[in-house]
């Protein structure tokens, strides 16, 4: 029985965005799987690393801006293609440098073409779930990021070994074209796809106080009056610059601290985004199960969300403990992460009318990527600092870590009380 008929056609889109984001986070982290290669080949310091991954976070953020309003005005199935075409191109782009400023320019290129995958995917789950799927549909997809953390250090390594590092990237490139080939012809919006059932069609469309799904985007400006908007952005620039620091600096921390080389560590990587998988969709069912409970949307989210915040804060042991008690307070600090940030991408299409979802997502992961921009350039600056005592560096990223969720929410919880839709007038 095909899907259309079961009535569960959402949920193959829902697989397409979980591959999309699969590939984009396997593209982002090769270049901290291959850094011991390109230390030796380049001779960089831990400085010069963070500005290139700087460099690729300015440039997501600017394409964070540029794909929310584009994918707002042309719709996800031709932005959502334009950006993988054109992250692809550019992860295959790192091939050809061989330099710091050869590296910095690729890492501008690939920033500013992934900045359309998160607009798109949270875009296309509003499209295509009622509210109390949202949360849950949202890990899932999310769950690429993880997935994709345990594909890269699994197999980009042994390319680097066997083939040479530029190998990794022409084939992550490669990966990102395939995905398009199956992109065309099995999405489009729900009332346009053809063989969706009625059935399905009206779950989607389940939600009675749904408002503003044609009309007018609002734009940058109009929505940047509202307190709602703010709530937003301001969590993620405190929480995003977590998760990059994860992907761009646990291989140097395991290598520097516990002498672990990639060789060693990967395993340990694997391990971590394994946990962060499983923990992480847990996280999104958790809200989506209150709320079929009889919760509010308000009080499911903001218990989940204070819930995550809290089991962040073990991370502040991770340099006190062996090699693999280390790996499971990473792992549940990461799946923490992930589970709040799909409840808080989650925040936006409940607050927001469907028309301004991927500009509001688009100015928030802008935010979050001038996060991600400033701290691993500091970072790096901070471990260079600390030089022949790596553990004391990382001892404090991790304790900025730990306290960065908890301050999130009390700040949302002031700008947003309560996850109610805003009025379209207000938005019209």
């Amino acid at each position: 029985m095909s899907f259309e008929k079961a009535g569960n056609y959402r949920w193959v889109v829902c697989a397409l965005l979980f591959f999309a984001t699969t590939v984009n986070y396997v593209d982002r982290q090769i270049l901290a799987l291959i850094k011991e290669f390109l230390d030796a080949e380049l001779g960089w310091t831990n400085e010069q690393f963070g500005l290139v991954n700087s460099a690729f976070q300015g440039a997501y953020a600017v394409g964070l801006l540029a794909f929310g309003k584009f994918v707002d005005r042309y719709g996800t199935k031709l932005g959502y293609a334009a950006s993988i075409a054109l992250w692809s191109l550019a992860a295959m782009c790192h091939a050809l440098v061989g330099s710091v400023s050869g590296f910095f320019a690729a890492r501008v290129f690939l920033g500013a073409s992934e900045g359309g995958n998160f607009p798109s995917a949270i875009k296309a789950v509003a499209l295509w779930f009622p509210k109390k799927e949202r949360a849950f549909a949202t890990a899932i997809f999310n769950a690429g990021t993880n997935v994709g953390a345990i594909i890269a250090p699994a197999m980009i390594p042994a390319i680097a070994i066997t083939f040479g590092w530029r190998w990794a990237f022409i084939l992550a490139g490669l990966a990102g074209f395939v995905w398009l080939f199956f992109w065309f012809p099995m999405y489009d919006v729900p009332e346009k796809r053809k063989g969706l059932t009625r059935a399905e069609f009206e779950l989607i469309h389940s939600d009675r106080d749904e408002q503003g799904v044609g009309g007018t985007p609002m734009g940058w400006i109009r929505s940047m009056r509202l307190r709602q908007t703010w709530s937003f952005l301001v969590a993620k620039f405190l929480t995003d610059p977590v998760w990059w620091f994860f992907l761009i600096w646990l291989p140097d921390y395991f290598k520097k601290t516990r002498g672990l080389d990639i060789k060693h560590s990967w395993i340990h990587l694997v391990t971590i985004y394994a946990i962060v998988t499983v923990l992480s969709i847990a996280g999104g069912w958790l809200t989506g199960y209150m709320t079929s409970r009889g919760w509010s949307v308000t009080r499911a989210r903001k218990t989940g969300m204070f819930l995550f915040a809290l089991c962040v804060l073990p991370i502040l042991l991770a340099t006190k403990v062996g090699d693999w008690p280390a790996v499971l307070l990473i792992g549940l600090a990461g799946s923490a992460h992930q589970a709040w940030s799909a409840n808080l991408f989650t925040t936006v299409s409940d607050m927001f009318p469907k028309k301004d979802v991927a500009t509001i997502i688009g100015l928030g992961g802008m935010t979050g990527s001038i996060g991600g921009m400033l701290f691993p350039w500091f970072s790096g600056r901070l471990l260079d600092r600390f030089g022949a005592d790596p553990t004391g560096g990382y001892t404090i990223l991790f304790s900025i870590c730990a306290f960065a969720y908890l301050v999130s929410f009390a700040i949302h919880h002031v700008l947003a009380p309560k996850f109610e839709p805003i009025p379209v007038e207000t938005t019209a």
